[in-house]
């Protein structure tokens, strides 16, 4: 399928809400995370059903047997694990597919808020050509990118000490609440074996997604930010409410306690 088709599809969905809300774009982002986060609550039931499958199975006696039969042996340690899993019907990635598949909404939104809030004749001539028929797109055009102190069309900086510097403030809460999400909804290692792959994968998105995201902030328009933040927000909110927020893991050594 054309990738554009689905960066217009966004777009449009997103100016439907912009116009519902009284052409407030900063508004229509936030709604339109709000509806990606349920649209995508099936896959995150989903990825707490495969943490927990995962974290018991590393306190499997026939796992454990084969960790010290095979110590000395890992391509047979790692072919006995998948062979352990497939019969138990755990699926090691699981846990990491709502992220994964938060990926194309994430580069076909890039290009969607470009697009949208842009001024450049460039981007107001894609914008006309992408609306459908039922848009206005002569009333609609161009669309009101301003939204609280930022303009969403562009990377946002603000001088809060009035003294010349510019601090990318958005970008700062993107990589700590994704971080903090990221620690929050973590599940406990079940062992403290440096063999759990588990969470070595856990551990290696708790580092990576907080960097990458705070660098797509800083580099493009605030308006993406703006749903990195309330994205994070809501799947707080979404885990406390499934009773699965661990919120030991914001303490030094929290990962290492179990509740």
């Amino acid at each position: 399928m054309n990738f554009s088709v689905v960066t217009d599809l966004m777009m449009n969905i997103m100016i439907v809400i912009y116009g519902l809300v009284g052409r407030n774009f900063g508004i229509a982002i936030i709604l339109f995370t709000v509806l990606i986060r349920i649209l995508t609550w099936p896959l995150n039931a989903q990825q707490m059903q495969s943490a927990k499958a995962m974290q018991e199975f590393q306190n499997d006696k026939e796992w454990q047997a084969v960790q010290k039969k095979y110590a000395k042996d890992k391509e047979k340690m790692n072919m006995e694990m998948m062979r352990l899993q497939r019969e138990r019907g755990i699926n090691m990635f699981g846990s990491c597919l709502p992220t994964l598949i938060q990926l194309p909404i994430l580069f076909a939104l890039i290009p969607s808020i470009t697009y949208a809030i842009g001024s450049a004749p460039l981007s107001l001539l894609k914008l006309s050509r992408s609306l459908y028929d039922f848009q206005n797109a002569s009333a609609l055009i161009p669309l009101n990118s301003k939204f609280l102190w930022m303009d969403l069309g562009l990377p946002e900086r603000s001088d809060l000490l009035g003294l010349g510097l510019s601090i990318p403030i958005l970008a700062l809460i993107v990589g700590l609440t994704t971080y903090v999400q990221t620690k929050l909804t973590m599940p406990p290692p079940a062992t403290a074996n440096p063999n759990d792959q588990a969470a070595a994968t856990n551990k290696m998105m708790g580092i990576y997604m907080p960097v990458m995201l705070f660098f797509f902030s800083l580099n493009y328009a605030s308006g993406l930010a703006v749903y990195f933040i309330t994205s994070n927000l809501l799947a707080i909110v979404q885990y406390a409410m499934m009773g699965r927020v661990n919120w030991r893991n914001l303490l030094p050594g929290g990962q290492n306690k179990t509740t």
